[in-house]
């Protein structure tokens, strides 16, 4: 596993992990004022993702190894090979169900979890009613976990005509709160009249694919959270190594298999200490109806903060670095005050 690391060991320790199309790089922000603030920081490149190897990145290949008991193994292997035994785990978008069900099946390592962008209901029982996608389609669109499951889906992304780089400028700036359409309220249920109020990089038009979608959203210039520089360390690890490594892991989320292993979690909580952060301007916070109440009122019993951010989209911890750090910094030594 390719790491970030920032601060000395044996100081208390964070494990930052990241979401799709991102990497360990996302974290480069926060990771230095946390490891100032007297922690110490680790934030690996997930499988399927950046420097780390090993793994399968074919269509075909070993997709049991990309399911989230695997992924949270992932992480405790990490942590004993560094001679770590317990950490608050933070988790964004992807990240952040794996970071729960990290806190959910290993509380006595991972004491405390901060959830970023995509709430955590609860223990998934069963897969989504795929009616959805069928009134989907009749109303001529489709949505992008289901697009993501596909065998195009990384070609289209990889060998797109504006090429990785305009096309993650684009997927990044789309997402944003620099996108004004990004001005999210909660859904009233899992249905397709519903879900088509989301925006097309949720649910897409039926005829495009992902880079087809985001290709008129190609902003004017760069983001000041997203330098030319930056945004080369991203294309150039997806142009290394593609995208189905990261597509595996929606793959097994909706996967009625892989989705009924974590069924021996039914029913139970996270109660270690917890904290939500996300953008104000994110409609991850809602694209799973029910989600972010059930997260606050059941799903986490000791919630401590639930923070959404002015002026930031998906991207918190980018779009909004300094605040992003203020609220994890308040969480950990809250936490470690004694």
């Amino acid at each position: 596993m390719h790491c970030l690391e920032a601060g000395e060991a044996g100081r208390p320790c964070v494990l930052l992990l990241h979401g799709f199309p991102e990497l360990a790089y996302s974290w480069r922000k926060v990771m230095p004022a946390l490891a100032a603030a007297g922690y110490h920081v680790i934030a690996p490149d997930q499988r399927g993702y950046g420097g780390t190897t090993g793994w399968d990145g074919s269509y075909d290949g070993d997709l049991a190894s990309y399911r989230v008991l695997n992924l949270v193994h992932d992480c405790l292997a990490l942590l004993t090979r560094l001679g770590i035994n317990q950490t608050c785990v933070v988790g964004h978008d992807f990240g952040s169900p794996v970071a729960a069900y990290c806190a959910l099946s290993r509380p006595d390592v991972f004491r405390s979890v901060v959830l970023m962008s995509a709430p955590f209901g609860g223990p998934l029982e069963a897969p989504v009613d795929s009616r959805i996608h069928t009134e989907l389609a009749a109303m001529g669109r489709k949505h992008y976990q289901a697009y993501y499951s596909t065998r195009d889906a990384d070609a289209d992304m990889r060998s797109c005509p504006q090429g990785i780089g305009a096309f993650l400028r684009a997927y990044y700036h789309y997402k944003s709160a620099d996108w004004k359409g990004n001005t999210p309220h909660p859904l009233k249920a899992w249905s397709a009249a519903e879900f088509s109020r989301l925006p097309s990089y949720y649910v897409m038009r039926l005829e495009e694919n992902m880079a087809q979608t985001v290709a008129p959203h190609m902003p004017a210039g760069n983001a000041p959270w997203l330098t030319d520089e930056e945004l080369a360390v991203y294309a150039g690890a997806f142009s290394e190594n593609g995208f189905q490594g990261g597509l595996q892991w929606y793959r097994c989320a909706t996967n009625p298999e892989y989705i009924a292993q974590l069924r021996i979690f039914a029913g139970q909580a996270i109660d270690v200490p917890s904290m939500f952060i996300a953008g104000a301007a994110d409609w991850g916070v809602y694209q799973k109806p029910g989600d972010f109440e059930r997260m606050q009122g059941s799903a986490c019993t000791r919630m401590l903060g639930c923070h959404l951010i002015p002026g930031a989209g998906h991207w918190v911890q980018q779009e909004q670095a300094a605040r992003t750090t203020e609220l994890l910094l308040a969480f950990l030594n809250f936490l470690n005050r004694d």
